[in-house]
């Protein structure tokens, strides 16, 4: 699915299983604890089309999704979306959107 934010053609690739919980390969969206970097020169990044990303895209998965980030632990869909201190339900941003 197209996540664009850490950069203009970000993706997560969503592997729906069967008989257990469904499995993301986040790339550079969606870190345990943080997100992908949305400054860096020549990137299109952009905070506000990360968020609105993770929002749409990725807060909807079963809370149980596990995620596969670039870079870091793995972690789980419903811990980043209740502890992520940038894009979670309790982070300034989602209160300021909402």
């Amino acid at each position: 699915m197209h996540t664009p934010g850490h950069t203009l053609g970000g993706c997560c690739i969503l592997l729906e299983v069967e008989d257990g919980p469904d499995q993301l390969f986040a790339g550079d969206t969606l870190f345990a604890g943080s997100v992908g970097r949305t400054d860096l020169p020549n990137s299109g990044g952009d905070f506000d089309v990360l968020f609105n990303s993770v929002v749409t895209k990725l807060w909807p998965l079963d809370a149980d999704t596990v995620v596969y980030p670039g870079h870091g632990p793995m972690t789980t869909i419903g811990v980043e979306r209740t502890t992520n201190p940038f894009v979670g339900i309790n982070s300034v941003a989602f209160r300021s959107a909402n």
